[in-house]
């Protein structure tokens, strides 16, 4: 069992390279796959991330609250897993993009020709 660890949504116990790993810091900071401290595990799959945003999952196991920036990140990662408006449909979470990212994806140039 040495290097598994359970997902706070789901509670599937797998590897520990299979999750994302959110750490609270000593100074309070969350990180996401980085640092010392408390941390939780979730599932890389957007049930998962849906259940830590909206059931608190993810506040509740690192005892703090957790930043919107940090959801942003986790559902940017989603993003070559599923296509952008799932994303935000199903977990509720508006990805971190550009406007010139946005603007590449339905087709639109930003410059004038």
């Amino acid at each position: 069992m040495v290097g598994e660890r359970r997902c706070i949504s789901c509670r599937k116990l797998a590897p520990k390279s299979a999750f994302w790993r959110v750490v609270r810091t000593a100074s309070g900071a969350v990180l996401l796959d980085r640092g010392m401290g408390r941390s939780a595990y979730i599932c890389p799959n957007a049930d998962c991330l849906h259940q830590a945003k909206h059931k608190k999952r993810l506040a509740k196991a690192l005892k703090t609250e957790i930043p919107p920036q940090i959801f942003s990140e986790l559902a940017d990662r989603l993003l070559p897993r599923l296509d952008n408006d799932r994303a935000v449909d199903h977990i509720g979470i508006a990805p971190c993009t550009s406007e010139a990212d946005n603007q590449a994806k339905v087709g639109r140039s930003s410059t004038l020709d």
